[in-house]
């Protein structure tokens, strides 16, 4: 199972280095026992936080009446140790301790520290907004203040910010920025270092793979420079993720068992474990499944002991699937599902999904279609799940803001009263005071009403404009400019009831293997132009949607039943007649297809769009199972089915053979050319 390479405390908690190795400023009341042992445990913080923890709790007392500088890098390291020991509570609890003194001395380098400490800390409990608000004010505020390593630091956490926002060019800007602003301190290479560290990693999500490896080099360079074996195990995390997404899994492998090694000279036992994690992940990848068993068996042991939630779930996962792929079926199927336990206890969903996703197929390959089937309704369950809960989150946002913009409007509609009140009260003194420049006034006044009504007509007119280009955004992929599922399930839910037509399932046949093999923008650029191709294929008038990964969904309106099957081999035509054009070569794509009329009816009982696109489903899990490069399609149900329709989703050749269903089998290019030329 492919997971980031990095601790569950993600980037940020890896470019807090820049600060940990930095010299600690002392005055003359501080001793040097003081601020070597200061010193020496914020060094650890981010890399054995246990450890570190232990050594700053004893220094606790001492450091309450310490001179500022201390108190303010005690207070910085103590939340990041906290912190990368899972107490969040407590690492939170210093962080906003160490903003409350920053403000109450008018100390901004102690205010920008406390305020990266809290935002990184926002991160890890997944409040994501709060965390990125929180690095701009500490950019804001560091950016005022003359300690560079502190300007470095904050500089990175506000493009992080933005990288996770998904606004990769002003996340570039940001860490260039870092990168400069770190060269100028040529004594203090930390900072540089970190810089460097998050630089490669937007580099790695842009798919700027050359690039990436441009910036790790220097980054490896620097990090040995400064013989910090943190540091160095760090810029070899990042040689691993850069080699193992072009599939060099033997350099991949190189790094991570250098990596091991200084993390064990370390006692870096949390990062131990994942690169653990990534050493079975990395043999998974190759098929090698009897050495991803070792080092997932080695891993779960590793991430047990620190007693990491996400390292156990995914050493797990990992065991899992590399028992499945020795053909040991019973025991891959009992570690995987302590795998999606775990997850599922950490109210994980996105990452559960992802899990469900890749048993689904490891199931597939064992042999197992019956539990496969089961992996992939529960993907599909918690997949809408998900989709809900985001919706009701979006819809309580909207609201939220709704109700803000109507309290405004009420303060300014009141304002705008007392001003009118006092303004007719000044016009009655000036009535009474001098009588005839009122009509020069009047003038004037309808001629500043007249300019600001103008004024506001153009406002409103261009805020109109920009809803409607909102709203056409909010209904479309952003890679395939394709209608969204939200776009979709608010259309049905205005219009399910008096619409009439078919709906496709098209799933990518094997695109998990182009991804692993040919990187991730490969998969991208499949995916748009399956999306374009589909366009070709289909009519204005039908409405096609990214439904989500590598599946699209496609509503056809008014057409009718007995040109389904034609609709399906255009679509699989379509797609088949195409390669995707990619680095100067082409590659080969097909797609599976399920299909069903809607409306349906079972035992005279309708059945939403909801339960007709499960039916789809089905019928796509068959095409899959029967070879690929086909359509399977519902005609119909029969009038009287002993069985539920979920008995029939989840078994839909028995219930087919059965006589509860009629099917329709769609043969794709390569099976309609063997059987026309024998």
């Amino acid at each position: 199972m492919a997971f980031p390479v990095l601790s569950p405390f993600g980037l940020r908690a890896c470019c807090a280095v820049a600060l940990l190795l930095c010299p600690l400023t002392t005055t003359g009341e501080q001793t040097q026992t003081q601020a070597q042992r200061l010193r020496e445990a914020g060094a650890i913080a981010r890399f054995v936080p246990d450890e570190a923890s232990r050594r700053l709790r004893a220094m606790e007392f001492d450091m309450a009446a310490a001179p500022a500088p201390l108190r303010t890098d005690f207070l910085y390291f103590y939340s990041t140790a906290e912190r990368g020991i899972g107490d969040l509570t407590h690492a939170l609890a210093l962080a906003d301790q160490l903003v409350a003194y920053g403000r109450r001395n008018n100390d901004n380098v102690a205010l920008a520290k406390g305020l990266i400490a809290r935002a990184n800390t926002l991160y890890v409990r997944e409040d994501l907004a709060a965390s990125h608000a929180t690095s701009f004010e500490a950019e804001r505020v560091a950016l005022s203040t003359d300690d560079m390593p502190t300007k470095v630091l904050a500089t990175i956490a506000a493009g992080l910010s933005f990288q996770e926002e998904g606004n990769y060019p002003a996340a570039l800007s940001k860490l260039h920025a870092a990168v400069d602003m770190a060269r100028r301190t040529p004594v203090d290479t930390a900072p540089l270092a970190s810089a460097l560290h998050a630089l490669v990693r937007l580099y790695l999500n842009m798919g700027e793979l050359d690039k990436g490896w441009e910036v790790q080099q220097e980054s490896l360079a620097v990090a040995r420079k400064m013989a910090s074996p943190g540091a160095i195990a760090t810029a070899l995390g990042d040689e691993y993720a850069l080699a193992v997404e072009q599939n060099a899994f033997e350099r991949a492998r190189h790094a991570l068992f250098e990596e091991l090694g200084l993390e064990r000279s370390m006692g870096a036992r949390q990062m131990g474990a994942t690169t653990l994690v990534n050493l079975s992940d990395c043999y998974l990848k190759e098929g090698r499944f009897h050495e991803a068993q070792v080092y997932a068996a080695q891993a779960l042991e590793a991430a047990i002991d620190v007693r990491s939630n996400n390292d156990i779930a995914t050493a797990r996962v990992n065991l899992g699937q590399a028992l499945l792929g020795q053909g040991r079926l019973l025991d891959g199927k009992q570690q995987f599902e302590a795998g999606l336990a775990t997850y599922e206890k950490q109210g994980d969903k996105p990452e559960l999904l992802a899990v469900l996703r890749e048993y689904g197929r490891a199931l597939e390959h064992a042999g197992d279609y019956r539990g496969a089937v089961d992996a992939y309704n529960r993907e599909r369950r918690l997949s809408a799940e998900i989709f809900a809960e985001q919706r009701r989150k979006a819809l309580m946002e909207l609201q939220q803001q709704y109700d803000a913009e109507t309290r405004q409007r009420r303060i300014e509609a009141l304002r705008q009263e007392n001003r009118a009140a006092k303004a007719e009260l000044d016009n009655r003194r000036l009535q009474q005071r001098i009588w005839w420049p009122l009509a020069g006034i009047g003038t004037l006044a309808a001629l500043i009403v007249g300019l600001l009504y103008r004024k506001v007509r153009r406002a409103n007119t261009a805020l109109e404009e920009k809803n409607r280009q909102l709203k056409r955004q909010s209904a479309l992929d952003p890679l395939t400019q394709l209608y969204n599922r939200r776009h979709f399930q608010e259309f049905m839910a205005r219009e399910g009831c008096g619409t009439a037509g078919a709906l496709f399932l098209v799933d990518v046949d094997r695109f998990k293997g182009i991804n692993d093999t040919l990187g991730h923008a490969a998969g991208d650029a499949v995916l748009k132009t399956i999306a374009h191709n589909l366009r070709l294929a289909l009519g204005e008038t039908d409405m096609i949607v990214r439904w989500g990964g590598e599946e699209f969904l496609v509503f056809l309106p008014a057409v009718a039943r007995a040109a389904l099957d034609d609709v399906a081999l255009r679509i699989l035509h379509g797609i088949s007649a195409h390669p995707v054009e990619y680095r100067n070569g082409c590659v080969p794509v097909t797609v599976s297809v399920g299909f069903a009329p809607f409306p349906l009816s079972l035992g005279g009982t309708p059945l939403t769009w909801e339960q007709v696109v499960g039916l789809a489903d089905s019928a796509l899990y068959l095409a899959k199972s029967h070879g690929r490069d086909r359509a399977y399609g519902v005609r119909g149900l029969s009038g009287t089915v002993p069985a539920s329709l979920d008995t029939i989703e989840r078994n839909l050749e028995q219930a087919w053979r059965a006589g509860w269903v009629d099917l329709s089998v769609v043969p794709g290019a390569v099976e309609e050319a063997v059987r026309l030329h024998g």
